[in-house]
């Protein structure tokens, strides 16, 4: 087994096509009945093709599994020859009606071209043979997916850890039964994780690193990957986002459909991971997120924040529903400017910290509630003006809605503040934070049962219950629009009197 590589090759990052079939796998379908009577017994078929040609060169992309029945064939060592010139995969010959066997010049030319010749009995037609390969294809897929979806899930786990970097290097080796390791610029070893590799393997690797090091060429843009082999085991090379010239390196004995996937979702995380030991600041900020994400007092991380800023609070859903994983929260992070973001888990909002008080624009793919600029030691308010500007957005199917201040400004800039204050406290009074949440969303949403339900993700029977209750409490006619308009006005006055206590 040679010890040297045989090339690196630099790579662009696109995404792999749809796995291939293995042609065992075909052969192994027992109600097509096709048997292979020349040629290897391995192949990847990409594409199912039928020609009846004598030349289907020109119209060959490549790895097809080609069928035919031999209608035009003259010349079996030719029609072979150029087969395999185009790159076909496999021949599937059908016997009957134009031939009674496969003929034996055809055996023999994909024997002598290494072509795999696969005989198709007349009871099969192709077109069977191709819904096939198309079932197989989709199965492959999906197994990819299931194993891609399980690898985020574990680089994601990982990454939250309090020692990121080494736990996703871990995690992304236990994936590839390999050895993962990050560089430095100048080639140092950073972290590595997995079973070390023999010293050759190492040292390819290290070559490997420099073609896609910034340094390696200097006149044009470095590629952003790289693949090489040493005898049976692979080598890649990833560089990381951030400007820094770290590299991602790996070495490992299989290449599987999905690889290029998992590897891609390493890649950015360790991207953002690093980006902290760019700069003090950097890390400040990012454990300053941490804490508050994990309930410390807003004014004990003030500091590192900068507290003289304003914060607005975004909460975002995909507009299709469903979780979001953190690469997806922080590409709407990144659109909104920020990198304070929290993924959520399940089926809570995505929360972004967005600094400054500039207007937050709608984002395609998501629904958006952003609150009011707030200080950084009044988050937990710009928190649940948020969420209640999300809620609205959901139940009136807005792509984006902003929390509505109630600043001084109409008919309630007439009364003074207190005055306003001191009669909402005591028209308020009888009902609690629950009934008052539903009773501001309902009167909000226009007195719409199922809206307010979508917006506070409850059912409409509580809803209805809810503000019944507040009837009786109240002691009133929620359907009189006088009461509804004085209810509203109390509500925005009390919200302003909380958004000044804080």
């Amino acid at each position: 087994m040679p010890d040297t590589p045989t090339g690196p090759t630099a790579t662009t990052g696109s995404a792999p096509p749809t796995p291939p079939v293995p042609l065992a796998e075909l052969l192994a379908r027992e109600e097509l009945r096709l048997r292979r009577i020349a040629g290897p017994d391995h192949a990847d078929l990409w594409w199912v093709h039928t020609s009846e040609m004598a030349d289907p060169y020109p119209y060959l992309l490549g790895g097809e599994l080609l069928l035919s029945a031999g209608v035009l064939l003259k010349d079996p060592a030719t029609y072979v020859a150029r087969l395999v010139e185009a790159g076909a995969a496999a021949l599937g010959f059908g016997v009957t009606p134009v031939h009674d066997s496969v003929p034996q010049a055809l055996i023999e030319a994909c024997d002598r071209h290494g072509l795999p010749l696969v005989e198709v009995p007349p009871e099969t037609p192709f077109t069977a043979i191709a819904r096939a390969v198309w079932r197989l294809m989709a199965e492959a897929r999906h197994r990819e997916l299931r194993r891609v979806t399980r690898a985020q899930q574990a680089l994601a786990t990982a990454a939250a850890r309090p020692d990121p970097v080494p736990a996703v290097l871990h995690q992304l080796a236990a994936q590839f039964s390999g050895w993962a390791v990050l560089l430095s610029a100048a080639g140092e070893e950073l972290h590595a994780a997995g079973r070390r590799p023999p010293p050759e393997v190492r040292a390819a690797l290290a070559r490997l690193t420099r073609v896609v090091s910034p340094a390696a060429l200097p006149a044009s843009p470095a590629p952003t990957s790289a693949t090489d082999t040493v005898g049976d085991t692979h080598l890649f090379a990833y560089a990381l986002g951030g400007g820094q010239g770290l590299v991602l390196a790996m070495s490992t004995g299989r290449r599987e459909a999905g690889d290029h996937t998992v590897t891609g979702i390493a890649v950015v995380l360790l991207s953002l991971l690093a980006a902290p030991h760019q700069g003090a600041d950097a890390a400040g900020r990012s454990a300053a997120l941490v804490r508050l994400l994990l309930g410390a007092d807003p004014a004990a991380v003030a500091p590192l924040l900068g507290g003289a800023e304003l914060w607005t609070v975004v909460h975002a859903r995909r507009s299709g529903g469903g979780p979001v994983d953190p690469l997806t929260a922080g590409a709407l992070g990144a659109a909104l400017g920020s990198a304070l973001v929290d993924a959520g888990r399940g089926g809570d909002a995505v929360k972004v910290l967005v600094p400054g008080d500039a207007r937050v624009t709608p984002q395609p793919g998501w629904t958006l509630g952003t609150s009011t600029p707030v200080s950084i030691t009044a988050l937990d308010l710009a928190d649940g003006q948020a969420a209640r500007a999300l809620g609205r957005a959901v139940a009136t199917r807005t792509p984006l809605a902003h929390h509505d201040n109630g600043a001084g400004g109409g008919l309630s800039a007439l009364i003074p503040p207190d005055q306003a204050e001191a009669h909402a406290r005591a028209l308020l009074a009888p009902l609690t934070e629950p009934l008052i949440e539903t009773l501001r969303c309902w009167l909000s949403l226009h007195g719409s049962w199922d809206r307010t339900a979508t917006a506070l993700q409850i059912h409409r029977n509580t809803v209805r219950q809810r503000i019944a209750r507040c009837a009786t409490l109240l002691d009133t006619d929620l359907d009189d629009m006088d009461v509804r308009t004085e209810l509203w006005f109390a509500l925005r006055s009390a919200a302003g009197r909380a958004r000044r206590s804080d």
